[in-house]
């Protein structure tokens, strides 16, 4: 509060313009001006205790900010920083942490879309009432649970309890709060393959070319718990 009475939340800012190439003789676009979070302690005073976390790229940090075609320019073995890296990004997370839980999750395959080489993992998704924290989501893995890479998993809600599952196709679960939901056994079925969209592709939605590909939902199973309880969801 004192530093935002001093500062009124005012950072220093700085020129960055974006040229076409290296000759720096044309802009790719408007310059602007722009500020850096991370120079927020520079309005600090000296005596200030000021600290910093630091986390693996694969957590937390997944920008998307480039097009299709920018983004196939960039050199190999740096982040394309699109909508295809950046989706893929939450999956290989969700994936990770799933696997730190105690969870057999199996490797990616490498693909591309729009001339950017990804590692696709299972497409794993939760919604935030599920898990926050690591420990949010080792308090609901238990048992000896498996996801193979073409599957698709889709948790919505509080308390889904995954117990020796091994899915391997596509399985959504949603939930009211007031229900708890254990999920086990083996779940077969033909899945959401990926198809490859190209980004020139003006047949597709605007967020589908941008992306690079969609799901062909072939066969899953969808499962809706409406009231309080408990339930089992078993093969």
């Amino acid at each position: 509060i004192e530093e935002l009475k001093k500062t009124h939340g005012a950072i220093s800012e700085f020129v960055n313009p974006k040229y076409t190439d290296s000759t720096k003789t044309a802009f790719k676009s408007s310059t602007r001006l722009e500020c850096m979070m991370q120079d927020y302690p520079k309005t600090l005073p000296p005596t200030a205790k000021v600290g910093f976390t630091v986390m693996d790229t694969w957590l937390a940090y997944a920008p998307v900010k480039n097009n299709p075609e920018d983004a196939a320019k960039v050199p190999k073995g740096n982040p394309f920083h699109s909508a295809t890296s950046g989706e893929m990004a939450i999956y290989r997370a969700n994936s990770l942490i799933l696997r730190k839980a105690g969870a057999q999750i199996y490797d990616p395959v490498i693909s591309t879309f729009n001339g950017q080489e990804v590692e696709v993992w299972p497409r794993i998704t939760w919604s935030p009432r599920w898990g926050l924290t690591l420990k949010d989501v080792k308090q609901k893995v238990n048992g000896n649970s498996s996801v193979s890479q073409r599957s698709v998993l889709v948790i919505n809600g509080q308390n889904v309890i995954i117990d020796g599952l091994s899915l391997d196709g596509a399985l959504i679960v949603n939930s009211v709060d007031e229900a708890e939901i254990k999920v086990t056994g083996h779940i077969e079925n033909k899945g959401c393959p990926i198809r490859h969209i190209d980004y020139k592709d003006t047949l597709e939605k605007e967020e589908t070319r941008i992306r690079g590909f969609k799901f062909e939902k072939v066969e899953q199973l969808e499962v809706n718990y409406t009231e309080p309880g408990k339930h089992r969801l078993s093969s």
